[in-house]
């Protein structure tokens, strides 16, 4: 299951930080793989499942990304300067 997917009782309850935004970026990654996968076989029952998750990633992503403008400006702003040098 999903990391961004709990149930409601357990909500607000996690520490989001580093380890589990990497969690996410993996899971979407083999999600991605599996879509393309399942595309390749005609599988577009199974596929429409693993969107439906990669969808719902996605947006909690965004929505962390969209609550900390400030971390996220900073990431950027080091992003760039990596690879300016």
């Amino acid at each position: 299951m999903s990391v961004a997917f709990v149930p409601d009782w357990m909500r607000g309850k996690a520490e989001v930080n580093q380890e589990t935004i990497q969690q996410l970026l993996e899971e979407n990654d083999q999600l991605i793989r599996c879509i393309v996968e399942h595309q390749n076989k005609g599988g577009a029952n199974e596929c429409v499942q693993y969107q439906h998750v990669l969808h719902r990633n996605l947006i909690y992503l965004a929505t962390l990304a969209d609550a900390s403008p400030s971390s996220t400006q900073k990431q950027w702003n080091d992003l760039s300067v990596v690879r300016s040098n």
